[in-house]
């Protein structure tokens, strides 16, 4: 057994696991995330489309966890295989299985209510309103809770999850004022963005608060190099991010065939002529069928030069038009017995398929993790991606609700904040508030006092305004859809729903 991947926090008493060894130590790791509260209020945080608007058949957080655990999971007992490209890799870097589904478990823990469109404007209010410099990211969110914010009977604060879970669970393993390490291709991790002159990490998996807990989960690791474990479940989430949108989408008829079928078919037959325009005019509102196609191949060999390849583009389209446009597609989904039946054919070939497609990466580039989908199989989930992208997410009736929704989230961070810094009224803060509050304030009086190297150190004078503005994030962020509905209201004086805010307050 490798001491430092069983390695907890805040030593445990044997009696914590039947059977004393590294598996059942990861093992207690997944129990404690699957009896997670935060785990359980994923079932009621929108994917992409809010349930009460698509039906009860549409995914949630927690059904995509439960189904990005599962392809994970498989994909890390083929690797077992001796047959398995991967098997020498997961040989030389630990590869439990067990590790890789509590990792996919809890990956999500930290999405706010209302999916990504949350994610972005808790960022924007945490850093602009605020005045929080590492702001808000989905990925340090869900570290903070394994790390910080659960609680279990064994550690003063968090999961006391081992060493190999934390660092399986962390897809982006710096913080947001980290400095890119090199790699031999020159490249930049996914996750860190150009800004000029400079470069930025856009995504991160810690907050300063939490940093030297992710050093120490990731100590031995490759700096900003994913676990194997970690890798894999990365992987799987987007091969399960790829269909399952798709199978929301067409559940809510919302993938329109003879739309998807134009810009398709656009593509497949004046690819010539669409390289020929330049990007601005693959832009505009009368560019021909099969511009945004030609954008995104173009934006592939610009960011992923180390796998992009036009034969490979090309072969996906073709596959995809085949099976979603021309198959799937093809019959609007009413809900029969024949039409469900044939949306299980498709998700389960695709996942089946992707799954299997799962080999080492090469070395040295920064874009990847230890593994990847092969080159066919990459450019197919890019393919899958855009439609849901491109058909869905630019609709302006989302658009208009997700405008709406920013709204809900805006004045709730702002109205709680206003009440905890109220110096008549900030005594009756809601009591898990009051509490998110001093677990942040004492964790940045940490940071004054330890000073780890690269993470900001507050002035003493801001440790209170930073602790009230991280304990109101953390709390906004563990509100299902419904009860930041319900806080938003009530904060602005609408009683309508004051008894749907439930036990959060």
């Amino acid at each position: 057994m490798s001491p430092d991947r069983a390695a907890r926090r805040t030593p445990e008493p044997s009696s914590s696991v039947e059977v004393v060894g590294e598996h059942s130590q990861f093992r207690l790791d997944l129990e404690r995330i699957r009896f997670s509260p935060y785990f359980s209020r994923l079932s009621a945080v929108t994917q992409v489309i809010a349930q009460p608007g698509a039906g009860p058949l549409i995914h949630n957080r927690l059904t995509h966890s439960i189904k990005v655990t599962a392809v994970a999971r498989a994909i890390a007992v083929g690797f077992a295989d001796a047959s398995s490209p991967a098997h020498a890799l997961a040989t030389e870097h630990g590869c439990d299985a067990v590790v890789v589904q509590a990792a996919a478990s809890a990956h999500d823990l930290g999405h706010p209510p209302f999916g990504h469109l949350g994610e972005r404007v808790l960022d924007r209010l945490a850093r602009e309103t605020l005045d929080l410099p590492d702001g808000f990211e989905g990925n340090a969110q869900s570290y903070r809770i394994i790390a910080t914010l659960d609680v279990c009977a064994a550690a003063p604060h968090g999961l006391n999850l081992t060493s190999a879970v934390r660092a399986a669970v962390a897809k982006y393993p710096w913080t947001r004022f980290a400095s890119p390490a090199p790699f031999a291709d020159g490249g930049l991790p996914r996750g860190w963005r150009r800004s000029g002159e400079s470069v930025e990490a856009a995504k991160f998996s810690a907050y300063d608060l939490d940093a030297a807990d992710l050093a120490e989960a990731r100590r031995g690791l490759a700096p900003m190099v994913q676990s194997l474990e970690c890798s894999i479940m990365d992987t799987a989430d987007d091969i399960a991010y790829s269909i399952h949108d798709v199978d929301d989408f067409y559940r809510a008829g919302l993938l329109s065939q003879g739309a998807v079928a134009r810009e398709f078919r656009g593509w497949m037959e004046d690819s010539s002529a669409l390289r020929e325009l330049d990007d601005e005019a693959l832009l505009q509102r009368s560019a021909p069928a099969g511009a945004a196609l030609e954008a995104l191949r173009r934006k592939l060999r610009r960011s992923d030069a180390w796998i992009a390849d036009d034969d490979a583009f090309a072969a996906a389209v073709d596959v995809v038009a085949d099976d979603l446009v021309d198959g799937l597609l093809a019959t609007p989904f009413d809900g029969s017995i024949a039409s469900e039946r044939a949306l299980s054919s498709f998700t389960n070939r695709w996942i089946g398929h992707l799954q299997t497609s799962v080999v080492p990466a090469p070395d040295g580039v920064a874009r990847t993790g230890l593994v990847t989908l092969d080159r066919g199989a990459w450019h197919e989930v890019e393919i899958l991606k855009f439609v849901h992208r491109h058909f869905i997410l630019d609709r302006a009736d989302i658009a208009m609700y997700q405008r709406g929704l920013s709204r809900v989230l805006t004045r709730a961070v702002k109205g709680l904040t206003a009440w905890a810094t109220d110096e008549y009224d900030r005594h009756r803060v809601p009591q898990r508030l009051r509490e998110l509050i001093e677990i942040a304030t004492d964790g940045y009086a940490q940071l004054r006092r330890t000073r780890p190297e690269g993470v900001p150190v507050p002035e003493s004078a801001d440790l209170l305004r930073l602790g009230v503005g991280r304990g109101v994030v953390d709390y906004v962020a563990s509100l299902s859809d419904d009860q930041a509905l319900a806080v938003s209201e009530a904060i602005d004086g609408r009683p309508d729903r004051l008894w749907d805010i439930g036990q959060n307050l």
